[in-house]
C-alpha cells in the first residue's frame, strides 16, 4: 500500500468514525412547561401567603418527564424533558394560580428574592405525578397550612385524577397542568378557611 493509499484509508476511517458517532448521538430533547389554569377568584384570604419549597418524591426529581410508575416499573420519557426543575416549575405555577384565585393576598415563593413575614405558610409534598394503568394522570399530594398566631397547622391530602385527552407527552403535560390547577383550588380553600372571619 502506497503512502497516498494509507492516507486515503486513514481519512476514510476517520470520516466513518465521525459519522458513526453522529448517528449514535440522540437529538436535542423536547422541552415542556406547564401552563397555569384559572380558577374562581375570591375576595378574601390572608394578606401575605408564603409557598415554601415543595417536596418531591425522588423518582419525580429528574429532568425527564415520568410517564408512569405503575406495575413496579418506572417509565421515563428519555428525550422529553421539563424546561426547568419540576419543583421550581410547580412553585412558579402555584404562586401564579393562587395569586389569581386570591387577589387580596400577596403570594410569595420561598425560593424568590422578595420576602415578608407571612400570615399563612403552605408546605406541600408531591408524592405522585404520573399516569396510572388506565392512562389517567394522578396527582397525590399532602399539604399543611400554618397560620400566624395559631397552633397546629391545617392538614389535607389530595388525590386528583385527570383523564389524559391529548396524544403523547403534550397530552400528559396538559393533564398535569389541569391537575395542578385543581390543587391550587384546594389550597385556596384551605387558606380561605383559616382566614380571619371565615
Amino acid at each position: 500500500m502506497t503512502g497516498a493509499q494509507r492516507l486515503f484509508a486513514s481519512i476514510a476511517l476517520a470520516l466513518a468514525l465521525v459519522m458513526a458517532l453522529a448517528a449514535c448521538s440522540s437529538p436535542d430533547p423536547a422541552l415542556y412547561v406547564m401552563a397555569p389554569v384559572s380558577g374562581a377568584a375570591q375576595d378574601a384570604g390572608p394578606k401575605v401567603v408564603l409557598l415554601k419549597q415543595i417536596g418531591l418524591a425522588r423518582y419525580l426529581d429528574r429532568s425527564q418527564i415520568v410517564r408512569s410508575s405503575e406495575n413496579y416499573r418506572l417509565d421515563v420519557m428519555s428525550n422529553d424533558w421539563w424546561g426547568e426543575s419540576l419543583s421550581s416549575m410547580l412553585s412558579r405555577i402555584l404562586v401564579e394560580e393562587l395569586s389569581q384565585r386570591l387577589p387580596q393576598s400577596t403570594v410569595l415563593s420561598d425560593s424568590g428574592s422578595v420576602s415578608s413575614p407571612p400570615d399563612a405558610a403552605i408546605e406541600l409534598n408531591v408524592q405522585r405525578l404520573d399516569q396510572d394503568a388506565a392512562g389517567n394522570l394522578v396527582l397525590h399530594a399532602q399539604a399543611g397550612v400554618n397560620f400566624r398566631g395559631r397552633g397546629a397547622p391545617a392538614l389535607r391530602s389530595f388525590l386528583i385524577t385527570v383523564p389524559v385527552s391529548g396524544a403523547g407527552v403534550s397530552g400528559e403535560v396538559a393533564a398535569i397542568s389541569a391537575a395542578v390547577g385543581q390543587l391550587a383550588d384546594g389550597l385556596a380553600s384551605m387558606l380561605l378557611a383559616g382566614s380571619p372571619g371565615a
